[in-house]
Parts: structure tokens; sequence; C-alpha cells
């Protein structure tokens, strides 16, 4: 039997859902289509109810709907692709250095984030940081866990340190605090904890993550950013690394990454 959509997955290709290292853990009453993607790393669940309405994900060698369930010995298939089932997720905390691309694609960078860092599995960032800016980047297999950690909602913290041109005045912590108009963008910044830390140094810690948005908050105090780097990411810190190399988050600081990550904070 072979499913009518794009799939195109002749039923007896298909690869059973298993238990262990190489599949994925569930019990009788199974899981939801998109979490199983997730899990799966093959993207997040709001991607995953994309490709299933898009006739692109087959189950049993039919296509599957938004609202199915993988129960174990299920059958599942995406554009005519075998899925091993889950794989052992892996979080990395990486140092970008200046010069490096956030991107998996793009012809015209001379530099990607994901060909620097070379992994073996392939990894999804988890919020860009801009070519001239440095810093920690976290990276996943866990689709599921990078759609929550860029969740806007969630108000999970991230933390720069930043120099600018111009001497750091009680007043511009207390604009770049209170939030900027950024008219480009036809949005406020939210509130956010902004403290000196030199004649021309602050660390600024943001629950949100519009494009730029440091630098366009200068910029629209006509203030001049010189460096900018990146140095927490909810629990997780730069803290040992130097720039261009990573270390895997495991034990406690990744079960806490992951109660952090299930948290919306208001």
């Amino acid at each position: 039997m072979v499913c009518t959509g794009c799939c195109g997955m002749p039923e007896s290709r298909a690869i059973v859902c298993g238990s262990g290292k190489s599949g994925v853990f569930m019990d009788r009453e199974g899981i939801r289509l998109n979490k199983y993607l997730a899990q799966c790393g093959v993207c997040s669940r709001r991607d995953a109810d994309r490709l299933t309405g898009a006739g692109r994900v087959s189950l049993n060698g039919r296509c599957a709907d938004k609202g199915s369930r993988v129960y174990p010995g299920d059958l599942v298939a995406v554009d005519g692709k075998v899925l091993a089932g889950r794989r052992e997720t892996v979080v990395l905390a990486y140092y970008k250095p200046v010069g490096v691309t956030c991107t998996e694609r793009d012809r015209y960078a001379d530099r990607i984030v994901t060909k620097e860092i070379g992994y073996p599995v392939r990894v999804t960032y988890a919020g860009r940081l801009d070519k001239d800016s440095e810093g920690l980047l976290l990276l996943s297999n866990d689709g599921d866990l990078i759609q929550r950690m860029m969740k806007g909602s969630g108000g999970h913290e991230k933390e720069y340190a930043v120099r600018i041109r111009q001497e750091v005045t009680q007043a511009f912590l207390d604009r770049m605090a209170a939030g900027i108009m950024l008219p480009e963008l036809h949005v406020k910044t939210r509130p956010c904890r902004v403290i000196k830390k030199g004649n021309d140094t602050f660390h600024i810690i943001l629950t949100q993550g519009l494009n730029r948005q440091i630098r366009r908050m200068c910029r629209a105090l006509s203030v001049d950013v010189v460096s900018l780097k990146r140095i927490r990411v909810m629990n997780i810190t730069l803290d040992g690394l130097r720039p261009g190399a990573y270390r895997i988050v495991q034990g406690e600081e990744l079960k806490t990454l992951h109660r952090e990550a299930e948290t919306t904070r208001t």
C-alpha cells in the first residue's frame, strides 16, 4: 500500500518504532505524531504539523492526520525517508566567533555554523547570533526542545555583554531597561534588566529575540555598538569555552535546561 499524498512510501519500507537507544520510548497509549517526529529530530512539533498537513508523513502506509498517535509497532515515514526512531538527543554549547553565519544553507556565507562545528549528528541552533556578534549558541537534534526554548511567550532569559562607543550613562540604562520603540519592526521591546559594567560596557538580559535587537535598541538612542557577546542562555553559560569550541551539555545542567524550557514566565 502506498500513501496517496507526497510521501510515496511503500508500507513495506517504513521502519517500526523501536524501544531502547535506537527507538522512541512509548507506552500502550502511544504519543502524538508531532511529538514523535520532534523526538526523532525531524523538526519541531509545529513544523511536524505542517509536514503532516501537507501530506508528507505516512503512518502505517497511509497519509497521516495531524491528530494521529504513534503506537509501538507503528510504521512511520517522512517524504519517503526511513525514520530510525528517536536518536539519543544531544545539546551543544558552542562559542560562535565573529564572522560565522547562523545558517544551514547560504552559498554566499564564508563560514557556516554547522560546518564550523562539524558534529557527526545533525543539529540545529536555538536563537541566532548575527555574523558580527559572538558568544553562546545552543544547538540540538531535539526539535521539540528548540521549539520550547525559542517560544517568545516562554520569557526565557538571554544575557549579553555589550561594549559601546559612547559612555554608559544612567539615562541610557534607564531607557534601555524601559523598552525601546523600534519603528522598523513596528514593536516596542519588552522591559529588561540592564547593568553597567564599565565606562563603556554593560550587560543586558532579554526575554525576547527580535532580529538584531540590541543593536537596533542602541541605534535608536544614537549609540554605536562596538562589540556584542552572548554570555548566557537560560542556565547555560559561556564559561570555560574559547571561540570556536563547544561542549556537550549533560547531567544536572541538562535537566535544569529542560525544566526551564517547560516554564513560561510572565
